[in-house]
C-alpha cells in the first residue's frame, strides 16, 4: 500500500473516530519488541531537563517600536531541546534569534514543550499557552510524533489530538507550523529489523500528520529525511551524548529548516521566494500526495491551497545568528522570567 494510501486512511481514521492500522503479526511483532529492549540498553536516554529558552529575543530592535512578536513551542523533547546545555542551543531560541533577526523586531519566546510528551498531552499545552488571551502567540511551533512511535499510540489518535491542537491554536489567531515526526531509523544503536519497521512507521505517521494540519489551516515542515540521512552519516555530530536525541548541531539543522516556514507564516519571508519553483519540484498536488512526498524529504513545506491541493516547495535555509542579537552587555539569565536566555 502506497505512503499516500496510508496516510489518507490514517487521517481519515483519525477525523471520524477510526481505528489504527495493524501492520504486524504476532510472531513478528514479539521480534521486534526484543530489538526494542536490545535498542534501549543501547541507547542512553537523558534525565535532564532542558533548559530554559524562554524570554526576549532581538531587543536591539526594540528602538522601532511596536510590540514583540510572539513565539511559542510545544511538543516533546525536540521542541523542549532536551540534550544541549545552553538555551541558546535549543530548537525555540535559535527559531527565536533567527525570527526576530528576519522581521527586525523583538520577539518574546514561550515554550511549554514537554520532554517525553506523547500527542495527547497537546490539550494541555494549548491550554495553557491561550490562559491569557491578551497574549495569543502570533506564531506556533510544534514537534510531535517521536513518543508516539515508541509508545505504540495508534496512529489515528495521535492525529486526532495533533489536528484539535491545531484547530484550537488556529482559532484562536495564531499562525502553526507543524515539525512533522522525525524519522526513528536514524538512531544510531537500532538493528534491523527495529530500524525498518521505525522507519516506516515514522514516515507514515508525519504524513498523515500532514494530511490533517492543512486540513485545520496550519503548515508542515518534515523533519523525517533531513535528521535522517544526516543524522546517520554524521551520528557522532548530530546526536547527542545518549545516541538518541539531537546534539546543538543537530538542532540547529532543524531549525535552519523551520525558520523559514515560520517567517513565511507571518508574511516576512522575500516575495521572490514565495512563487514555487518547478525546478525545484515545487507546485501544486493532491494534499496526500503532498504529504508522502513531504515526509521522505526532509526540510519540505506543504501549506493548504484550496480543496484537496496544497502547496508543496523546498524553502531556502539561511544561516541563523550565532547567538540572540541582544545589546552588548546586556544581562542574560536562564531563570525564568528574566527576560533574556542564557549567554
Amino acid at each position: 500500500m502506497s505512503r499516500a494510501r496510508v496516510a489518507r486512511r490514517i487521517a481519515a481514521a483519525a477525523a471520524y473516530g477510526g481505528g489504527g492500522i495493524g501492520l504486524l503479526g504476532g510472531a513478528a511483532l514479539g521480534l521486534l519488541v526484543t530489538e526494542v529492549h536490545l535498542t534501549r540498553r543501547k541507547v542512553g536516554g537523558s534525565d535532564d531537563v532542558p533548559p530554559r529558552a524562554e524570554g526576549l529575543y532581538g531587543a536591539v530592535f526594540g528602538h522601532r517600536g511596536g510590540k514583540p512578536l510572539r513565539l511559542a513551542f510545544l511538543g516533546d523533547s525536540t521542541a523542549a531541546g532536551q540534550g544541549v546545555h545552553r538555551a541558546r542551543q535549543t530548537p525555540a531560541a535559535l527559531v527565536a534569534s533567527g525570527l526576530a533577526a528576519v522581521a527586525e523586531r523583538p520577539v518574546r519566546l514561550r515554550n511549554v514543550a514537554l520532554p517525553g510528551a506523547c500527542s495527547d498531552d497537546l490539550d494541555r499545552q494549548v491550554t495553557l499557552l491561550l490562559a491569557d488571551a491578551d497574549h495569543v502567540p502570533d506564531v506556533c511551533v510544534v514537534m510531535i510524533g517521536a513518543n508516539d512511535v515508541t509508545e505504540r499510540m495508534a496512529p489515528s489518535r495521535s492525529v486526532r489530538y495533533l489536528g484539535e491542537a491545531v484547530t484550537r491554536l488556529c482559532a484562536a489567531g495564531s499562525e502553526v507550523v507543524v515539525g512533522t515526526c522525525p524519522d526513528l531509523g536514524s538512531v544510531e544503536p537500532m538493528g534491523q529489523p527495529l530500524r525498518w519497521l521505525a522507519r516506516r512507521l515514522s514516515r507514515h505517521l508525519a504524513a498523515a500528520q500532514t494530511i490533517a494540519v492543512v486540513a485545520q489551516g496550519g503548515r508542515t515542515v518534515s523533519l523525517g529525511d533531513l535528521l535522517g540521512p544526516e543524522f546517520a552519516a554524521n551520528p557522532r555530530e548530530l546526536f547527542g551524548p545518549d545516541h538518541y536525541h539531537p546534539s546543538a548541531e543537530g538542532y540547529a539543522t532543524a531549525a535552519m529548516a523551520v525558520l523559514p516556514t515560520v517567517c513565511g507564516a507571518l508574511g516576512l519571508w522575500p516575495e521572490a521566494e514565495e512563487r514555487p519553483d518547478a525546478a525545484r519540484r515545487e507546485g501544486l498536488l493532491p494534499v496526500a500526495y503532498a504529504a508522502a512526498r513531504a515526509a521522505s524529504e526532509g526540510g519540505t513545506e506543504v501549506t493548504a491551497v484550496r480543496g484537496p491541493w496544497a502547496l508543496l516547495r523546498h524553502r531556502r535555509r539561511r544561516r541563523l545568528p550565532a547567538e540572540d542579537p541582544a545589546p552588548a552587555g546586556a544581562a542574560r539569565s536562564a531563570s525564568p522570567g528574566s527576560g533574556h536566555p542564557d549567554g
